[in-house]
């Protein structure tokens, strides 16, 4: 299979390139982290792979500093490989492309000329390195090897974006609003790619997968700290709707000097963005500690309703904290979710979309909470409204 990093169709779509694709860091030494997950979604499978990087502390001289490369699986096993030197790591400001470089192999190492961490064409990143990763907005391409175990996880596919975070009409927006461009909120957050489609392959556990135009998945977040609380849906994989994707999220952020819970749900639908977000609409939620996700949003067009459910025990997985990275987030991608959207104007209606999935990534992460999660809205009374009394 011939693949290449950089496809005639994302230089006719390039306009997908959503706000905050560059990297974040500005050099400094503040306490710093940003982090970036893909995920590919294989329906014939009935698997989920997502790939999650994480720079810390580049400046160097904390206790915390290094990167990170996490894997979730087939059947959700767990991988992860550290990256102690911040200096093979790099990334691009401009846009979406980044990496990082573990062991060199022997004959590279041996040349007389140095090689600086950058972007290789797929050949000779092969060539140069025998563990790492490097990835952009079309093409992500890595081999890694758990110490431990001795298990090795290889891979390369090229993406062809879809959708970003927004349409024609508005084009790409920040998730987290325009004042995400200001130092208030923390950490920042970006669905870079809501939807895409992969085509590649991966070998995990001998055992390889090869797939063809299959849902892809991007987002990012950056900062200084983590929400002390959040959950979070995610599916371009719905029976019966190949052109849609849903990505939603609550958290109890940092603003300043005081603690925020706020949510947002976004769906992208023949080529149209369906937007419900602190400054347009109203959204409320119940969210259990593991096990249950309720949302429901209205704004002046449109009403939505979520819910997510497994009787997975889930997988965790680490994030960033003061004290660097931590299990304190619960993932599956085997999730049920039902999603139904209304036009306000005609509650009495059906839907105009009903879709459901058996393979949502469902997530909840934070200090650990005991008792089920409601907005400060009433959920009831959200609830009421979405289904049109």
């Amino acid at each position: 299979m011939s693949l290449s990093p950089i496809t005639s169709t994302f230089k006719r779509k390039n306009f997908l390139q959503t706000p905050h694709s560059g990297y974040h860091w500005d050099g400094s030494d503040r306490r710093f982290f940003e982090g970036w997950y893909f995920r590919v979604t294989l329906p014939e499978h009935r698997q989920s792979f997502a790939f999650m990087y994480s720079i810390d502390d580049p400046a160097g001289g904390t206790a915390n500093v290094g990167g990170c490369a996490q894997i979730l699986g087939a059947n959700e096993q767990y991988f992860c490989r550290t990256f102690p030197n911040v200096k093979t790591f790099w990334a691009d400001s401009q846009s979406l492309a980044l990496g990082h470089w573990g062991k060199v192999n022997a004959s590279a190492n041996n040349s007389n000329n140095y090689i600086k961490p950058r972007y290789l064409n797929p050949e000779e990143f092969n060539a140069t390195l025998a563990e790492g990763y490097q990835v952009t907005a079309t093409w992500h391409q890595g081999k890694l090897q758990d110490p431990r175990t001795k298990q090795w996880c290889c891979w390369e596919y090229q993406i062809q974006p879809v959708y970003g975070w927004g349409d024609d009409t508005r084009g790409q927006l920040s998730t987290g609003g325009i004042l995400s461009f200001l130092p208030i909120f923390e950490p920042g957050w970006q669905v870079l790619m809501a939807h895409g489609l992969a085509t590649g392959w991966i070998s995990w556990n001998n055992q390889r997968y090869e797939f063809n135009h299959v849902p892809a998945y991007s987002e990012k977040n950056w900062g200084g700290s983590f929400p002390s609380k959040w959950f979070w849906i995610h599916c371009n994989s719905f029976n019966k709707y190949p052109d849609l994707a849903l990505t939603a999220a609550g958290g109890k952020r940092q603003a300043l000097w005081w603690l925020e819970s706020v949510a947002a749900i976004g769906i992208h639908y023949q080529n149209k963005f369906y937007e419900f977000a602190p400054w347009n609409a109203e959204v409320s939620w119940e969210v259990a500690p593991w096990g249950y996700w309720w949302m429901t949003a209205t704004n002046d067009y449109y009403s939505v309703e979520l819910e997510g459910m497994t009787n997975q025990s889930g997988t965790l997985v680490r994030v960033p904290t003061v004290d660097g990275l931590q299990f304190r987030c619960r993932d599956t991608t085997q999730g049920d979710l039902r999603l139904r959207l209304w036009e306000k104007n005609s509650p009495n209606s059906p839907p105009i979309l009903q879709a459901n999935s058996s393979l949502a990534g469902l997530e909840t992460g934070g200090e650990p909470w005991q008792e089920t999660w409601r907005s400060p809205v009433s959920a009831v009374s959200r609830q009421q409204e979405a289904i049109g009394y």
